[in-house]
């Protein structure tokens, strides 16, 4: 049983962003801070549009909420308890489609790096972005 009436649920709901969530802020924080800067956003050309692309080294980051992706984490795992009919199938559909666009950039050329919600707080991240961005990098 949902807790929230159906208006106040429908507001939350619309006031969820799909893009500069705070996840895709911290991982583009964490870029500019290893001095990792001409990145573009949100390219409606490219499979899925992801959230991050270095378009002269092809590299693609996409930055997933857990639950919406259905991350195998505590947050990803967590069910909802209302309307289970609707949002399970969603969730999977989702990580379906999140398949098919990593699968269409990688045929592309593209290298792919998905970064989780969860693991935006974990101080390694800088090193993997570093390490992704920066290897077979063309200057």
């Amino acid at each position: 049983m949902d807790k929230l009436d159906s208006k106040r649920r429908s507001a939350n709901m619309r006031a969820i962003r799909a893009k500069n969530t705070k996840p895709e802020l911290v991982v583009r924080r964490a870029l500019r801070l290893a001095g990792f800067t001409g990145y573009r956003l949100h390219r409606r050309d490219l499979p899925g549009k992801p959230d991050i692309a270095f378009i002269g080294r092809k590299k693609a980051i996409l930055v997933h909420g857990c639950f919406w992706h259905g991350h195998d984490c505590r947050e990803g795992l967590r069910r909802p308890k209302a309307r289970q009919e609707y949002w399970l199938p969603k969730i999977s559909g989702n990580q379906m489609r999140d398949e098919r666009h990593q699968t269409n950039l990688i045929s592309q050329g593209w290298s792919v790096l998905v970064v989780w919600e969860c693991e935006t707080s974990h101080p390694a991240l800088a090193q993997r972005l570093a390490a992704f961005v920066g290897s077979g990098s063309r200057d």
